[in-house]
């Protein structure tokens, strides 16, 4: 019998080893740190008060770390592209590993060309005379060129995208901190009102209920962490870089998110942050921005949206071939998806997952805002499901690993803690997956995302159940 310990369940030698600590870093930052937060942070407070959202941001951060955890130890001793597939293949079920690697390709190819037409559009609104279809080919261009030249040019690129949109963030913090403080005019006064707007129309304004209503929302945000374990099996010592990456990451993206919500709660009243349509002004970091005395504030937050969604395309790209890539190698897609360019990147992969991504782009003729918010939905489900996965994978590995002699001490990356983080981890994630049952707007994409999953299964089954 095979141990559960030494081999990686699915070896992939011809991918190269180029990424390093800095790159899986941003490329987790950049993932996360998305349109979400630019446009989506005000519709939390909006919903659920200031002191709701930064506990929702908190827990949804520790639900990540939790998931993060469990992939770091999978990742460090299986450093795999195919991932939390082929850690799920291994440690669930030959028909749950396939079905995850299918429903993470699903998630990004979905969600591509819904980011170079939401990107195209934003383009048009400074060059009206310009084709949304033109810009989106241009996008869709640079994006697949990044992705095919080499895995190096591909980090090296998102770590610049990722970096425009960190330095944003922690601007906006910063310039919104020395407003609250009174060190800067705000909005023609020369004080803000300090911390005050977080308690004034009391402590949970709305109740406790929408804190957990909004947490599919504030999970989504925070997923994209999981890329650093597809980066994984292209990374330089992933013993050493994964685990300092997923620290990194997850205590960045908390300072962020939760700084980022306390600066618009105290400057805004919360009844202000949301959202009333999709336009950039209506950003609650416009909206402080141009508050402070910051000029061209509305075309500055455009600039970093187009770039937070040229990042997300550009690692939903890279995601999304890797997934097919694991799949050939385990002979359960032709080998030609498993043909390697010579700089090392699978390029029909990369080919095919971007023609996967065309239905996206109807999104512009067909009802942009019922396809972007099922397609956000599908997304923050199958997300959910992937991470459920990790969580589950992780407590059997380390069963096994207990099983067959083995101490922890022996593992180079130790989640702590168990099993309660795995445990705790698969449950809160279950929990956020079914409250997508009850939101109207999201069930169709709920059912759809059943029905891709029994599909992935019976398709296992029929196609491969004389192989597993």
């Amino acid at each position: 019998m095979q141990s559960p310990t030494h081999t990686p369940p699915e070896q992939t030698p011809h991918l190269k080893r180029t990424m390093t600590s800095r790159h899986l870093v941003m490329i987790s930052l950049g993932g996360a740190i998305g349109t979400g937060l630019f446009l989506g942070s005000g519709e939390v407070i909006n919903q659920t008060g200031p002191v709701g959202a930064i506990l929702a941001y908190i827990l949804g951060g520790l639900i990540a770390y939790m998931v993060m955890l469990c992939l770091g130890e999978l990742a460090v001793h299986f450093p795999d592209s195919g991932s939390f597939g082929s850690y799920a293949n291994r440690f669930i079920g030959p028909g749950t590993g396939y079905m995850i690697t299918w429903l993470y390709w699903l998630t990004w190819t979905a969600t591509l060309g819904t980011e170079f037409t939401a990107a195209a559009m934003l383009m048009q609104e400074w060059f009206p005379q310009v084709s949304v279809w033109l810009w989106t080919i241009i996008f869709a261009g640079i994006v697949f060129t990044l992705n095919v030249s080499s895995t190096r040019l591909f980090a090296e690129s998102e770590f610049w995208l990722s970096l425009v949109k960190v330095i944003t963030v922690i601007s906006f913090i910063v310039l919104g901190l020395l407003a609250i403080f009174g060190l800067l005019s705000f909005n023609g006064a020369e004080t803000a009102p300090l911390f005050s707007n977080l308690t004034a129309q009391g402590w949970f304004p709305q109740g406790i209920f929408p804190i957990f209503a909004t947490m599919l929302i504030v999970n989504f945000a925070f997923s994209g962490t999981e890329l650093i374990g597809v980066a994984a099996g292209e990374t330089q010592d992933p013993a050493k870089n994964v685990p300092k990456a997923i620290n990194a990451a997850i205590w960045r993206l908390l300072i962020f998110f939760v700084g980022t919500i306390i600066v618009i709660s105290a400057l805004l009243p919360y009844q202000a942050t949301g959202l009333h349509s999709d336009e950039v002004s209506n950003s609650p970091f416009v909206t402080v921005f141009s508050y402070i005395g910051i000029p061209y504030a509305e075309d500055i937050i455009r600039f970093v949206i187009i770039t937070a969604l040229l990042s997300a395309a550009n690692s939903g790209l890279y995601a999304a071939s890797r997934m097919m890539y694991s799949l050939s190698v385990k002979k359960q897609l032709p080998q030609v998806f498993s043909k390697l360019s010579k700089s090392g990147t699978p390029i029909i992969a990369l080919m095919v997952t971007m023609i996967g991504s065309l239905p996206g782009l109807l999104s512009e003729k067909f009802g942009a805002e019922f396809i972007f918010k099922n397609l956000l939905g599908v997304a923050a489900f199958t997300m959910v499901v992937v991470w459920m996965s990790i969580c589950l994978a992780q407590y059997n590995f380390r069963r096994q690993w207990y099983k067959a002699g083995h101490r922890k001490e022996e593992l180079k990356f130790v989640a702590p803690l168990f099993p309660i983080v795995p445990i705790l981890g698969f449950i809160f994630c279950g929990i956020t997956g079914i409250s997508m049952a009850v939101e109207p707007e999201m069930l169709p994409g709920f059912i759809s995302c059943l029905i891709f999953i029994a599909a992935c299964y019976i398709s296992h089954y029929v196609l491969y159940r004389n192989k597993s």
